[in-house]
């Protein structure tokens, strides 16, 4: 695919966002603190009547949030209409304990797994096994098949994973997490449009035909996001340190740029046909919302019954 120069882009992106043709999911995480908690059902309340496809709760590296996801996920199934899906990682447990895990998801009508290896704990400098366990999401993806008829999403990387041998290799265990039976793959966050759509090229040309929903993240915290983002191995534009640029003590007008930026960026994606986005909403709903906004999405019409339960 040729590169195409910002004209060429804002031509592509139509004014009007059809609303009706989109579909979001958005992932959370598990709250550590009663302030946290209150900020999560906040976000759940301001964002459900979006009718999102489904809402994610994240898993914390090496295990560490099991509980408090599981607890979170129970909740959003028991107390609201929305579909919830549960991380699973490979991290720190065995076979038994993840599938023990997988059975009481199922048992509580949770039918949706993110299936991840997962990011090792702190104190590891990388990631290893558990001598019983799954030793990679392939294989987690391969057992969660085997306990029930989960829906299965998996990750995916347009910059490549970090610990790949090369991007070849990554859109092989890509590949790999597709036969085992996931039925989506979700990718990491990334800023650059072009490489998405080369990615789905790629994949696509693998015969990796289940849908690719890119991860959008909406960018609060510049400094932050350019800390993790060496971690992951996403890259960060140097158009976007220019955006941000002199706006550390100015919030207002960071969450202004970052609502434009990602507005832009899933606009660009959507002339390329993307009809399905998934935010990383960090709990924070109002810049997410107002992201869907401009997308074309509208809370659900009085009189229509809403996702939230009394």
């Amino acid at each position: 695919m040729n590169a195409t120069t910002l004209r060429d882009r804002l031509a592509l992106a139509r004014p009007e966002m059809a609303g009706a043709d989109i579909a979001v999911s958005f992932e959370f995480f598990p709250p550590k603190t009663e302030k946290m908690e209150t900020d999560l059902w906040n976000a759940v309340g301001r964002l459900a009547p979006l009718r999102p496809r489904f809402v994610s709760v994240t898993y914390g590296a090496g295990g560490s949030t099991r509980d408090r996801t599981h607890s979170t996920v129970v909740r959003i199934a028991r107390e609201t209409g929305l579909v919830p899906a549960a991380h699973l990682t490979c991290v720190a447990a065995s076979r038994s304990e993840v599938d023990e895990v997988a059975r009481r998801y199922w048992d509580a009508g949770i039918r949706h797994i993110v299936a991840l290896r997962g990011d090792p704990p702190e104190k590891d400098a990388r990631y290893q096994p558990h001598p019983g366990g799954y030793s990679y999401a392939a294989e987690l993806v391969a057992g969660l098949r085997r306990i029930a008829d989960f829906e299965i999403s998996v990750a995916a990387y347009p910059e490549t994973h970090p610990e790949a041998a090369s991007a070849a290799d990554d859109l092989v265990n890509l590949r790999r997490k597709i036969d085992a039976g996931a039925t989506r793959a979700i990718t990491q966050y990334f800023f650059d449009v072009d490489m998405y759509l080369r990615f789905v090229e790629r994949a696509r040309a693998a015969s990796i035909a289940v849908p690719i929903v890119p991860g959008i993240l909406p960018v609060t915290n510049f400094a932050q996001v350019v800390r993790f983002s060496k971690l992951c191995g996403a890259t960060v534009p140097a158009w976007m340190a220019h955006l941000f640029e002199g706006l550390d003590d100015d919030p207002e007008t960071r969450r202004l740029v970052a609502a434009t930026v990602a507005a832009e960026q899933c606009r660009l994606l959507h002339a390329h046909g993307v009809r399905e986005f998934h935010f990383y909403t960090l709990n924070r709903a109002d810049l997410t919302f107002a992201i869907a906004h401009i997308l074309g999405l509208r809370p659900a019409a009085p009189g229509v019954s809403s996702p939230l339960r009394p």
